[in-house]
């Protein structure tokens, strides 16, 4: 149980660093082929549209093709559907679920980082010993600065923390308290805020130290605490194994997200918040609330209330403003901020419904009407409904507005005969009045003092000529956008579908933690323009019924991977302690399924423990 600093320090003599991870001599994982000869591999990657015109490896082993690559000029990699890859392969990589790729480097690669912590996601630095203390349960309380928040979350951990009764008080020596120490308890919450923390637990009975630069750090700390106290069960009573501990964390990645989508399936208040309060235990930080869609329009705007009058599934299938407002501060109290998406143009047929007046024809219903002032006049209004108008303010105080942007289909418009004469006044194509559109929809947003973000396409299409304020989420499979975006100096979102998708029921939660959303990302824009990601939980099968366990445990691995050192990616050794989180999770209350399904939410296959 040595810390990674320690680790390091011992086997210093032969370590080298290559892309910012420590790696180690030759027992590096890539094998070493002649002088600087090493071959990388990466599972379920692949660098598309890189080949090596017609050359090729086919039905022959991996070695083979290692020597096949070796003996061709230009060749700088190999995937095991036998296609040779150019040498600038390893700057195209993006996640291929269904090949692996072998690179051609002059260095070992890095050697995974491993750890056996029983805290999920795995901390970015800890030492630890070999005592078993115990905590006092009848007696244990917080004591930290006055904030109404962190009272409010002492009260929650110690319920969390001691939820069956202990037999009896132990005798002296055992931890009765937790020091608290907090930088700035009023930081307002929002994207790039302080999550660090240091945790200390002594083995000699006294006080927990908790110290962080704000609340958020410190819910964090309290969480990993959590984690490490345990019932014995034949003792009835609380302990810590492995003490002293000395933790020293903060996240990879400052935006960790899972999208919630409420209009395919209406999710109730209690329903999200539910999810809220789980996502608090994976350290996730983020709800991209995708609000409004094609399907239905559930938010009663108060500006323009016949969009969820006419647009909702059922009128009881509806958020008023005080609904949203409930969510958003239920989340900030726990350190999760929640952002808004309206998709436009496309997306938004249901909106017809309550004002046709903004779309092509009553059959032709999107993407919205670009050629009338009354499109742009209601997405102002709806636009300052949820953003107050100001940056930090409004019903959504989160200074990001996503704006979707995606899957425009023309058709609609080049088919309106008065959409058509518009654009020929203009002097417009199709894709220039796409690009109209959205330029028009980011300037009312930035009017309201909001950073954009909008699916890949509108980077696919439009390029550097976007504002450069905006934020690339990149979605599509096996796309290299957040690379392009990042290496033009755009900030970006990774979220890929086939990977983090978690309406692919179909995706394991290992094919999840094996993503590396920096791959081909320069390292000066990891962490700085790649922004993060997250998880997206699309709702066509989702409603309050299968919820919890479509997005857990699954969405833990998407968590440890934007949380965590990029070193932890030994999927095996990070198994048992997936495999207990889910127990975690369960325990706590939440629906997650069993975590080695062949299908994601699938019931148990038979009598067994919460591990399987």
């Amino acid at each position: 149980k040595m810390s990674l600093s320690l680790l390091l320090f011992v086997i210093v003599s032969i370590v080298v660093v290559v892309d910012g991870v420590v790696v180690v001599g030759l027992n590096g994982h890539g094998q070493q082929q002649g002088n600087d000869v090493y071959w990388w591999q990466f599972n379920g990657t692949d660098c598309a549209s890189d080949d090596i015109g017609s050359s090729s490896c086919m039905d022959v082993s991996v070695a083979e093709c290692e020597k096949v690559c070796l003996n061709t000029t230009g060749c700088g990699g190999f995937n095991t559907h036998g296609w040779l890859k150019k040498m600038d392969c390893f700057s195209k990589m993006s996640s291929s679920p269904t090949v692996n790729l072998y690179v051609l480097k002059d260095t070992p690669q890095p050697q995974p980082l491993t750890t056996t912590i029983p805290v999920w996601p795995a901390p970015r630095e800890y030492t630890n010993g070999s005592s078993t203390i115990m905590v006092d349960a009848s007696t244990f309380k917080f004591s930290g600065p006055s904030s109404t928040d962190l009272s409010n979350a002492f009260s929650r951990y110690t319920s969390l923390m001691f939820s069956h009764k202990q037999k009896q008080s132990p005798s002296s020596g055992a931890i009765t308290s937790a020091q608290v120490s907090v930088g700035n308890v009023s930081v307002p919450l929002q994207w790039g805020v302080s999550e660090n923390y240091t945790l200390t637990i002594p083995s000699d009975g006294s006080a927990i130290s908790i110290s962080a630069d704000t609340v958020y750090g410190a819910y964090h700390a309290m969480e990993t605490l959590s984690q490490l106290i345990s019932f014995d069960f034949d003792l009835q009573m609380y302990v810590i194994h492995g003490a002293p501990w000395n933790i020293d964390d903060s996240p990879r990645f400052s935006h960790r997200e899972v999208l919630i989508d409420s209009s395919r399936h209406f999710e109730p208040v209690e329903s999200l918040k539910e999810v809220v309060d789980s996502l608090t235990y994976a350290k996730i930080n983020v709800i991209h609330w995708h609000l409004v869609d094609e399907q239905s329009f559930p938010f009663i705007s108060p500006t323009y209330p016949k969009l969820a009058k006419y647009g909702a599934w059922t009128p009881g299938e509806r958020y008023t403003v005080s609904d949203v407002a409930d969510v958003v501060e239920y989340a900030r109290q726990r350190g999760v901020r929640v952002y808004v998406e309206i998709d436009t143009p496309g997306h938004a047929g249901c909106w017809c419904n309550g004002h046709p007046e903004i779309c092509p024809s009553p059959n032709c219903t999107m993407p919205l009407n670009p050629a009338t002032e009354a499109t742009f006049t209601l997405l102002s209004g709806l636009f300052k409904d949820v953003t107050g108008g100001a940056r930090g303010q409004g019903l959504f105080p989160d200074n990001m507005m996503h704006l979707g942007g995606d899957e425009v289909n023309t058709k609609c418009w080049t088919e309106t005969p008065s959409i058509v004469q518009w654009m020929e006044e203009h002097n417009f194509t199709a894709d220039q009045t796409y690009e109209y559109f959205v330029n028009r929809t980011q300037a009312i947003a930035h009017s309201y003092e909001r950073d954009v973000i909008g699916w890949e396409e509108i980077w696919n299409h439009f390029g550097t000529t976007l504002d450069k304020s905006t934020i690339i989420h990149q979605w599509l499979p096996g796309s290299s956008a957040a690379q392009q975006a990042t290496d033009a100096g755009y900030r970006a979102l990774w979220s890929t579908d086939g990977v983090w998708y978690l309406d692919g029921l179909g995706v394991t939660w290992e094919t999840m933690y094996a993503q590396e959303p920096c791959t081909g990302i320069a390292d000066k824009n990891c962490g700085t323009l790649l922004l993060g990601g997250g998880g997206c939980m699309w709702g066509e099968t989702v409603d309050t019924s299968d919820i919890q366990q479509t997005i857990w445990p699954r969405l833990g691995a998407i968590a440890e991977r934007l949380w965590s050192p990029r070193g932890y990616t030994d999927i095996n050794n990070a198994r048992p302690r997936f495999e207990s989180f889910r127990c975690l999770l369960n325990k706590r209350g939440v629906a997650a399924a069993p975590s080695n399904n062949a299908e994601a939410r699938e019931a148990p296959s038979g009598p067994g423990s919460c591990n399987q």
